[in-house]
């Protein structure tokens, strides 16, 4: 069994690793850690997890070895502890933003702050699997990768991948869910201001466009992307609309040919795109506590353009899922494991 640790694990992030954790058949959480909730057991702050285990939550500082460290801190920590962590364990998840973008000058422009250890950027893995299985099954730290940000870089790799994108310009919005904030109270998140509420919360300057346009770079060209983020009144879930020029007129047979030709064998990619009925294109409601990301597109009759939509829950493929689909990924497990419950519906 391979021992795991979660640092970290108070939060929505590192409650949904520990939950997913918790069936894996091939790991034993040996620790979970929270500096506020120390001596608690982790029911007391994760209350779906009643039965499930009898785990208490201890301070950073009393960790001891294991196999793998997720990391599930606020942005900013896990970069100045980096080194003391990787003592503690061969390998590492770090679900933050802290080691996702490969360029430390990148940093300053859209965090806010220099990159106290630079020089892990390039060591460090970005851990979505359909695009870096092969590096990550090797890697000692890899990355979790923004939540808005693997909606809409899975939504488009194929079309930059094959060449058949402009990258010109790119027009990305993101619709979320309050959980995409975490779990600390705030104005916005307060009930009566947010029930209800559809807010443009980042128009412009969102950090995730780093790793957007970081991932979609080939052939030395970077794409111009301009991303916009609006909140919604759901608590999970995210549904990326992005309009891209197409270099060329092309066909929607040819389209789903690029789709395919990527995405057939990926276990949680699923092609939507129907003629009738309400679920024709993907829809984050289907999705919640799964790991898929759910891609369609529609081509405009009027214009060279697609419009690509992609949906996925936030806390899964947009966080933890994704990083245990990493960790399986780096052990050699079916990708599947621990990560086979196929959403609800109703819900």
């Amino acid at each position: 069994m391979l021992s795991v640790s979660i640092v970290g694990a108070s939060g929505y992030t590192g409650g949904e690793t520990l939950r997913l954790l918790l069936s894996h058949p091939q790991v034993e959480v040996s620790q979970v850690t929270s500096e506020s909730n120390a001596g608690k057991f982790v029911y007391s702050v994760h209350p779906n997890l009643r039965k499930r285990t009898d785990l208490k939550f201890i301070a950073s500082a009393d960790l001891k070895k294991s196999d793998l460290l997720f990391l599930c801190l606020p942005h900013g920590m896990a970069m100045t502890r980096i080194s003391e962590f990787l003592v503690l364990a061969e390998r590492a998840i770090d679900l933050s933003a802290d080691f996702r973008l490969r360029n430390g000058a990148d940093y300053p422009v859209w965090y806010g702050h220099e990159h106290s250890n630079p020089s892990y950027l390039q060591q460090a893995i970005y851990g979505i699997p359909e695009l870096h299985r092969e590096a990550i099954r090797n890697a000692t730290l890899v990355t979790g990768a923004g939540c808005l940000a693997t909606a809409a870089i899975l939504g488009l790799y194929p079309l930059f991948k094959s060449g058949i994108a402009d990258p010109s310009h790119v027009y990305i919005e993101g619709k979320v869910g309050s959980s995409a904030a975490g779990n600390k109270s705030s104005l916005s998140s307060h009930h009566p201001e947010r029930s209800g509420a559809m807010r443009s919360f980042q128009p412009t300057g969102h950090r995730h466009t780093a790793e957007i346009r970081q991932e979609l770079t080939f052939e030395g060209e970077t794409p111009r992307i301009h991303f916009s983020a609006t909140a919604t009144d759901a608590v999970r879930g995210i549904l990326s609309t992005a309009h891209v020029s197409l270099r060329q007129s092309t066909e929607e047979r040819e389209l789903w040919k690029i789709y395919r030709s990527v995405y057939r064998d990926e276990p949680f990619i699923r092609i939507v795109k129907e003629k009738n009925g309400i679920y024709r294109y993907p829809e984050p409601k289907l999705l919640i506590g799964s790991n898929y990301c759910d891609v369609g597109f529609e081509l405009d009759p009027h214009e060279n353009r697609l419009v690509v939509l992609s949906a996925l829950d936030n806390l899964m493929k947009g966080a933890a899922g994704n990083g245990v689909q990493a960790m399986n990924v780096m052990y050699r497990w079916e990708e599947q494991t621990g990560l086979e419950f196929a959403g609800l519906h109703p819900i």
